[in-house]
């Protein structure tokens, strides 16, 4: 620690010859820099060497002692006075006081007596220097972190909690400028799915977006503050000279595509509505937030602008009896194309329609009913539909785009297309199943039909005939005969039953006949096929 700096002032030489020999000022933590014999001259040392403390005796000529303090309390304030004289005067004591002297001593003076002096105006002095620094240390630290400090205001002002009476002392504390003609709020919005691999890790991306505005907004006329806000970034614009939020959307735009550009991201803003003053910032963040829920609708990539949403309240949107129809007949009987056709047009509809977001909710949640009907209705599983976690509660606010919006729709009806489909084949197969169990049981039957079969399981002869054809390869009658003339084979194998036997017992009533369908199953009549090769 440097040692404090001394300045002697007296007319008379020997005495300060004698002060200045007779003091170990290094040991006491002084160093002796100036003299002078007089307060004239001793003011201009006093500049140039800034002495920590002034030692001046009262009496001497051009200016005295107390005249000098008074000029050094202004000069100096820091610096600590001490002064002697031969005189013991209250009326110095007093002045001197006044001046906030710390010390008066009267001459002749004592060695031990200044060095006690010294000693405990070296404790003031080292005190003082102590709280100066710890002050400068919370200087710097305020310094450091008045960034910080001015992005909770920004997040103040766009929350609304700001004293309107602090507002002006809290910018000047912050160092923020509020000058502007109007003030108006934008929020952005992201994911790490496209830029992760460009930026690094997601809890970067804030960051890396905040810097991306920062480095690459701008615009005449307008001043631009950003901040982290609520997992996202906030931009807070000021316009003056003319400027506006038209100018200011554009810049946006350019950022927009500096985002795709450099990191495969795609950025969107929403931007809230003008207002005429940073205390009703609140408001203009809220639109913000709405405009940005229209991402789901109008897409992403672009700013979007609160104000340009006015809705069409002349438009009707409602997903009615035709509309359901439609969808139902594309998912039972269409393929994926005109399953992907029907949902395109439906949210082109709700696209074109500029109504409320409430109000295209409503309609999207008609649909998801529509959804949720046509699953029940063939028994299937919402889970399997749906997801594990379906809970009936799906809002446009969930998407990010009108495209991730249609894929969802597109994907949950062509779920519901797939899950049919395998309950048809399932179900057919069961049916076919039965029907061959059925004639497995009752082929010696003559009777046998498949009017009998068809009544029996229940369906349409038509509609058995086909779904028996399409799982099995063959015709129903064939079907029969094939089991017949199997059963035939054994029998001829196995048994020594007679030829007209079999042919009952295998529902022919004529022997003949049933002589002549053997041989043109096997190519051989019952008697060769019984005798065997020879």
């Amino acid at each position: 620690m440097s040692a404090y700096r001394v300045l002697l002032v007296d007319d008379e030489e020997e005495i300060r010859s004698g002060i200045g020999s007779r003091i170990d000022w290094r040991g006491l933590g002084f160093e002796l820099v100036g003299e002078a014999e007089n307060g004239e001259e001793a003011l201009e040392l006093a500049d140039s060497l800034r002495p920590d403390l002034v030692m001046t005796d009262i009496k001497m000529p051009y200016m005295d002692g107390l005249t000098l303090c008074g000029h050094l309390v202004r000069r100096l304030p820091a610096a600590k006075l001490v002064v002697f004289s031969g005189f013991d005067d209250f009326e110095y004591a007093k002045q001197a006081i006044r001046f906030k002297v710390s010390e008066y001593i009267l001459k002749p003076i004592n060695a031990s007596e200044l060095t006690a002096v010294l000693q405990k105006i070296k404790a003031q002095l080292d005190a003082e220097r102590e709280e100066r620094s710890n002050l400068e240390v919370l200087r710097r630290r305020y310094q450091e972190s008045l960034p910080l400090l001015r992005e909770q205001f920004y997040t103040r002002l766009l929350d609304g909690r700001v004293d309107p009476q602090r507002l002006r002392e809290l910018s000047e504390r912050y160092d923020v400028g509020l000058d502007g003609d109007s003030w108006v709020a934008a929020l952005a919005h992201f994911d790490s799915a496209g830029g992760e691999a460009a930026i690094g890790q997601s809890e970067l991306l804030p960051l890396s977006v905040q810097q991306l505005i920062d480095e690459n907004l701008d615009q005449p006329g307008c001043c631009f503050k950003t901040c982290l806000y609520n997992d996202t970034v906030a931009v807070i614009a000021s316009f003056s000279g003319g400027a506006g939020v038209l100018g200011f959307l554009d810049a946006l735009g350019r950022v927009c595509k500096l985002a795709r550009s450099y990191f495969g991201m795609i950025l969107t803003f929403g931007v809230g509505s003008p207002c005429k003053s940073p205390l009703e910032l609140q408001a203009s963040a809220g639109g913000a937030r709405s405009a940005l829920d229209y991402r789901v609708l109008l897409g992403v990539g672009r700013a979007i602008y609160i104000d340009d949403l006015e809705p069409d309240h002349s438009a009707c949107l409602a997903f009615d009896d035709t509309d359901e129809r439609e969808l139902a007949g594309a998912i039972k009987l269409g393929g994926e194309e005109e399953i992907r056709a029907a949902i395109d047009r439906l949210m082109g509809r709700v696209r074109d329609s500029r109504l409320p977001l409430p109000e295209c909710q409503c309609f999207f949640l008609e649909l998801v009913s529509c959804l949720i009907r046509l699953t029940r209705a063939n028994a299937l599983g919402l889970s399997e539909v749906f997801g594990p976690d379906f809970t009936g509660a799906v809002l446009l606010t969930d998407f990010n785009s009108p495209g991730e919006l249609g894929r969802w729709c597109a994907d949950r009806c062509l779920k519901i297309r797939e899950l049919i489909r395998r309950e048809r084949s399932d179900s057919t197969r069961r049916t076919v199943e039965r029907a061959c169990g059925y004639i497995g049981e009752n082929f010696a039957d003559g009777d046998l039909s498949v009017e009998r079969l068809c009544e029996h399981l229940h369906l349409s002869p038509a509609y058995f005939s086909t779904i028996f054809k399409r799982e099995t390869g063959m015709s129903f009658t064939n079907y029969v005969t094939r089991t017949r003339m199997e059963e035939a084979a054994r029998l001829l194998r196995d048994t020594d039953d007679k030829t007209y036997l079999i042919a009952e017992k295998t529902g022919f009533v004529d022997a003949n006949y049933f002589s002549y369908v053997f041989k043109r199953h096997f190519g051989l009549s019952p008697s060769r096929y019984r005798a065997g090769p020879g």
